[in-house]
């Protein structure tokens, strides 16, 4: 669908560790500032449990995983956006994603440099969301001059986009990011084309200490603090272990997984949650020959989802013969849910729910 998460954060906090270990790639991991130049891009399967239990319900010949594109964002320093470091290429590699994963270092290496001298996790994020912000003030005082010259046409639309500006101006002038506050869906729509910074989603990854992993150390619980007074979501994952759990076969994965007190890697939890983060939904197709993933955009309808099968789908879409994930696992098999009456025909208008299987029904 064309939808990304950016992961960002200052150099040296663990970034394109992170990246490598997510997409399998071989970004280029070093110990000195703007390693990563060029974005690096991967594609990565989203483990879903709902998926795996489908499967086992119906025994495909193939089972295909809906995916996330990640990409890697070099390191951002105070200065940004006014050009400093990769100044206006790191900016213009976030505005074309779709939501930010922002790595913070948590754990403390005298063989791995900060770029500041010194680990403070709180003053690392206000580093970025204030480069992140100023390059947005820009962008807003260009637009709302703009606006302000075709204002005096007395056109109602550019008055209420005008003001819509503005609001978003006094947010950032109050040293706040702008996904913080809250917007109409209409002013939001007058401000979709300038691809603000500050407006993406964020979630916060907290890279800890090998040995801090169970235990939490200092930096993490100061992070932890400030993220949850913005009622935002805080994964805490250590890089090296994540790199390390991939290297190893099935069998001692989980071994090694028992001994951290872990159920399955953060990776994991942090492609699902980058998921959520984008509000996507998830639709299943089941049958013999393959059960697959399906990604669509919240509020999607019936006739919508089947386009992204296939255009034809969604041209010549009659119904949808819908069930529920739940459903078949409280079943046991399709045969049951459709003995019980739990299978129904939708129509054009049906709006497609999170974990819905469905077989389109429609002409060539």
């Amino acid at each position: 669908m064309g939808l990304s998460c950016g992961i960002v954060g200052l150099p040296n906090v663990g970034k394109s560790t992170i990246f490598n270990a997510l997409s399998q790639a071989k970004a280029e991991v070093a110990n000195y500032p703007f390693c990563t130049i060029d974005p690096n891009v991967g594609i990565v399967p989203i483990d879903d449990p709902r998926l795996k239990k489908i499967a086992e319900i119906f025994k495909p010949e193939k089972t295909t995983p809906n995916t996330l594109e990640v990409v890697d964002i070099a390191g951002l320093v105070k200065g940004a956006s006014q050009g400093e470091g990769l100044g206006n290429k790191f900016l213009s590699h976030i505005r074309q994603v779709q939501a930010i994963i922002h790595v913070v270092r948590c754990f403390e290496d005298e063989n791995v440099v900060h770029v500041s001298g010194v680990v403070d996790p709180i003053r690392d994020i206000e580093t970025i969301e204030t480069e992140l912000a100023l390059a947005d003030l820009e962008t807003l005082l260009k637009k709302i001059d703009r606006t302000e010259k075709l204002a005096k046409s007395h056109d109602p639309k550019i008055h209420e986009e005008l003001a819509a500006l503005k609001k978003a101006r006094a947010v950032l002038d109050q040293g706040k990011l702008l996904i913080y506050d809250s917007f109409s869906d209409k002013e939001l729509a007058f401000m979709q084309d300038l691809a603000l910074l500050t407006l993406k989603p964020v979630l916060y990854v907290a890279n800890v200490a090998e040995g801090e992993f169970n235990t939490r150390g200092e930096h993490y619980l100061k992070l932890k603090e400030f993220v949850e007074k913005r009622k935002t979501m805080l994964l805490p994952l250590c890089g090296k272990v994540e790199a390390e759990l991939l290297s190893l076969d099935p069998e001692e994965r989980v071994v090694f997984l028992k001994e951290l007190g872990m159920e399955e890697p953060a990776l994991n939890v942090l492609v699902r949650e980058a998921f959520s983060l984008l509000k996507l939904r998830t639709f299943f197709t089941a049958g013999p020959k393959e059960v697959r993933a399906w990604t669509i955009r919240a509020g999607m309808t019936a006739p919508q989802a089947a386009g992204t099968i296939h255009s034809d789908f969604e041209r010549g879409f009659i119904c949808a013969e819908i069930y529920h994930f739940d459903n078949l696992v409280h079943a046991g098999s399709e045969t049951v849910v459709k003995a019980k009456g739990l299978l129904r025909l939708e129509g054009r208008e049906y709006e497609v729910q999170d974990g819905d299987i469905i077989f389109f029904r429609f002409n060539v």
